[in-house]
């Protein structure tokens, strides 16, 4: 039997109760998982139960148990069910670990005097037997003729049922007495209790089940075996259809859990309009898009959670995949293309800042399947579908949202929770169909302007700029591409700049080192505008300092800034979890917030104080407001750098001295006396003899002769790719034998092939990542200034191999695996990239 044999309301209930964060599942044994038989010591499992169940077992999150009358010893002898499989006998009374029920001396001898009596009551009648357990006396007269079993069951009742301290259970043919408080209903708390589970199936056939079905609520689902009444929600025939149930619900349960459908990250195509984002899988299906702010909650979260989180997808109605998928170039438009079928993506521009607008233009000479199935705040919000004349509108959001689509024939279905719209268009030569999503707004009338004028409007927005780009002779596209990238990342009304435009895209598949980085950190930002200015755009620069001085306008001094603010500038709120999503291919848990911004991260002054020099120098200029920062940042490092923080990789236990922190405390100061002489500008006198202190501690406490090389920080000797910085910074010279000797030393440790890692230490955290773009392009750059052009030239052509097909990169790239990690696309990545095609070229 197939699952769609199933009741359709079953399925339904069965989908969602697959996507609870902590799922219990228990089923009763004769007549569930086993056939009723005429002698219970034959009743076998149906393997196929047995096998979904131990399946499930097997899955994060997830319990089964089996909840039976018989006693624990003749159940676990009998079933032969695998040890992952929980065991709860008597009724409950007796549970295979932790649970087992110690009689005082009042049962024991209530039980005694129980089963002398029962024994005097059914001696001398054939078929009738008694079945003694731990706590309970169970009476059973199926194999006794029907007036010889009435007889003796109404002995029973009217004997030793009636006694004080006894619990009676009425099942088919049995009765059992019980010396303990107990039933199914029970255990079934019980069970929920200690696993804490946020929803529950129970499956059972018999009377003694109704008790279990009534502790069911809220998402649980109870499932009746047979006919009959029930408090279960559900029926099905027989033990057939159980080991069907268990079979779909393992099988819905594993892939919500384990993404198995989940694209890999580096063929995520990304639009941009300069304040949205959102990312396109290679077959056009809008899996990732927040609203009202890139560091909103998504209003598509299928990346994280899978179709039930929210898509758009479009596809030829008889399936084939695309063949291939295309920026139009110089832009931020995106093509994908079947043999019959083009579809068109890009965020329309120029809107008001509640707006967000995303346009799909289908054209070619096939129909097309859509697939629109809006989930807002992360799917926690159910939303309904109104058909309008011009379009969907969306019910049930705290911001309007409409689709607005003339002429489609939408059809509307529920899952019981949310509504998913479909319909069929069919594009004509000369008449594509025209879909635009408008989020912040309840409009569904026709734009002023027409769909080939705004697409035009949005590709020359991105085209006119990468025009000005001063470009670098070596992988020229792909350096326009990441400059693209990297300004889609910029928010153009407050200036901030994002660190990628996702969250909680594993650094490991199934790991739990998943990071929301949808914020502005102060070092990536400046780093991002140092790569843009360094291609000739200085606006982003612009743009980002003056963000930086509307920060540092709510607070004392820089020596409070924390390493990140939202968009806007704000403190973050608390770090939160979203167990609702499963998460990239399985990888929980999906976090919103940042708890890096309650961490003391030293080095955050000097890629701002970079900036401001690299800035200044691109226009000759040094602005007074610009010194201003700078002057209030290096008296912060006066003040601060001997503090041991929590270094640039964010880790999440003590504070250590960091040689980057101390490092970057160094170019504050450096790059400070630099413009001061550049620009005529007057210093306190003491910083030049700070800076040449804090060289002498670097070289001091940073070095390790026991490692040959600069170490992650001054307690130890293990390495870090960022203490590559030594050289790189300008610190030391390139030339110096320490600088080349930990570039080996690094090399030797941390590279694998085509990529390196951080590092190698115990940060504090449960398993592993994958190797980072940008410390890879670091150690491109050690190579060219220790001489090594072969090596910087081999691994940047492997670094340029990662990049996807649309030219975007993550944050890390598994060398074992061969594929890529972390959050997308990343900033780090792409001014990486930029920075090593750059002194490639020279």
């Amino acid at each position: 039997m197939t699952a769609e044999a199933l009741p359709a309301d079953l399925r339904r209930a069965i989908v969602q109760l697959a996507r609870t964060p902590r799922l219990l599942v228990a089923c009763d044994y004769d007549g569930t998982l086993a056939p009723i038989v005429a002698n219970p010591e034959d009743a076998r499992p149906l393997p196929e139960s047995v096998g979904a169940l131990r399946s499930l077992a097997g899955l994060h999150e997830t319990t089964t148990a089996v909840i039976s009358g018989r006693a624990l010893r003749d159940l676990a002898t009998l079933s032969r069910l695998p040890s992952e499989v929980h065991l709860v006998g008597s009724h409950g009374s007796e549970f295979d670990v932790g649970f087992v029920h110690a009689l005082d001396a009042d049962a024991r001898a209530l039980h005694r005097r129980l089963e002398a009596e029962l024994e005097t009551i059914v001696e001398g009648f054939e078929g009738v037997s008694l079945e003694v357990k731990p706590a309970s006396i169970a009476v059973h007269v199926r194999r006794a003729e029907p007036t010889v079993g009435e007889r003796v069951l109404d002995a029973v009742r009217g004997g030793p049922c009636t006694w004080d301290g006894v619990q009676v259970t009425e099942g088919k043919a049995v009765v059992e007495l019980a010396v303990v408080q107990t039933d199914k209903g029970h255990a079934l708390d019980v069970l929920r209790h200690r696993v804490s589970a946020t929803a529950a199936v129970f499956v059972g056939d018999d009377v003694t089940d109704e008790k279990a079905f009534a502790r069911l609520s809220g998402p649980d689902v109870g499932i009746k075996v047979g006919d009959g009444e029930s408090l279960a929600g559900f029926h099905i025939d027989d033990t057939v259809d159980v080991a069907t149930v268990l079979a779909f619900l393992l099988e819905e349960r594993r892939a919500w859990l384990h993404g198995d459908q989940a694209v890999p990250i580096e063929r995520l195509t990304m639009l941009a309009n300069e304040r949205s984002v959102a990312l396109l899988t290679p077959d056009a299906r809008v899996n990732w898009l927040c609203h009202p702010e890139p560091d909103s909650a998504a209003v598509f979260a299928d990346l994280l959670g899978g179709p039930a989180a929210g898509h758009f997808s479009i596809k030829p109605e008889h399936g084939s995949l695309p063949l291939g998928q295309r920026y139009v170039p110089g832009t931020m438009i995106v093509e994908t293309r079947w043999s019959r079928l083009l579809v068109t993506d890009y965020l329309d521009h120029d809107l008001a800042k509640h707006r967000t607008d995303l346009v799909r233009r289908v054209s070619g000479s096939t129909d097309a399947v859509v697939t629109f199935a809006p989930r807002p705040e992360f799917g926690q919000v159910p939303v309904r579908l109104l058909r309008e004349r011009d379009g969907l509108r969306v019910v049930g959001t705290s911001d309007p949202m409409v689709l607005r689509s003339p002429g489609v024939d939408w059809e509307i279905t529920s899952d019981g929770l949310q509504e998913t719209a479909t319909a069929v268009v069919r594009p004509r030569e000369g008449s594509p169909i025209l879909l635009e999503l408008r989020c912040g707004t309840d409009d569904l009338s026709e734009s002023t302007l027409g769909e080939p004028e705004r697409r035009a409007r949005a590709g020359s927005f991105w085209s006119d700029w990468a025009a000005t780009l001063k470009v670098p002779a070596v992988e020229s596209e792909l350096v326009v591409r990441s400059a693209l990238t990297l300004k889609g990342l910029v928010h153009h009304e407050t200036g901030a700049i994002m660190a990628a435009a996702t969250t909680s895209l594993p650094e490991e598949l199934g790991g739990i080192r998943n990071w929301d980085y949808r914020y502005c950190w102060l070092r990536d930002a400046a780093l991002t505008a140092q790569a843009l200015v360094s291609v000739g755009s200085l606006s982003e620069a612009e743009a980002f300092l003056g963000w930086v001085h509307g920060v540092l306008d709510t607070l004392p001094g820089p020596e409070r800034l924390h390493p990140l603010y939202t968009l806007q500038g704000a403190m973050l709120g608390a770090e939160a979890v979203i167990d609702t999503l499963p998460g990239y291919a399985g990888s929980r848990p999906v976090r919103v917030g940042n708890l890096a911004n309650q961490q003391v991260q030293l080095d955050v002054f000097g890629p701002v104080v970079d900036l401001v020099a690299q800035l200044a120098a691109a226009r000759g200029e040094l602005t007074d407001q610009d010194w201003l920062m700078v002057q209030a940042m290096a008296e912060a490092v006066a003040r601060r750098w001997h503090e041991p923080d929590h270094g640039i990789w964010e880790e999440r236990h003590a504070p250590r001295h960091h040689v980057y922190s101390k490092v970057m405390c160094w170019v504050t100061l450096d790059r400070a006396v630099t413009l001061a002489e550049a620009y005529g500008r007057v210093i306190d006198p003491s910083w030049p003899v700070l800076r040449d202190t804090i060289a002498n501690d670097v070289l001091k406490h940073g070095w390790s002769d026991e490692a040959q090389s600069f170490t992650t920080a001054y307690d130890g000797d293990d390495l870090d790719a960022a203490s590559l910085h030594v050289g790189l910074s300008g610190l030391i010279d390139p030339t110096d034998e320490r600088f080349q000797a930990t570039v080996t030393a690094i090399e030797a440790e941390l590279r694998s092939g085509s990529t390196v890692y951080r590092y190698r230490r115990d940060d504090g955290l449960p398993g592993d990542e994958g190797g980072f773009h940008l410390c890879a392009a670091w150690m491109i750059e050690s190579y060219l200034l220790t001489g090594r052009r072969t090596e910087a030239e081999e691994l940047f052509a492997q670094m340029v191999d990662a990049a996807g097909p649309t030219g975007l990169l993550p944050e890390e790239y598994d060398p074992i695996a061969e594929r890529s990690l972390g959050n997308h696309p990343q900033a780090y990545s792409h001014l990486g990239l930029i920075r090593c095609a750059q002194l490639l070229a020279k």
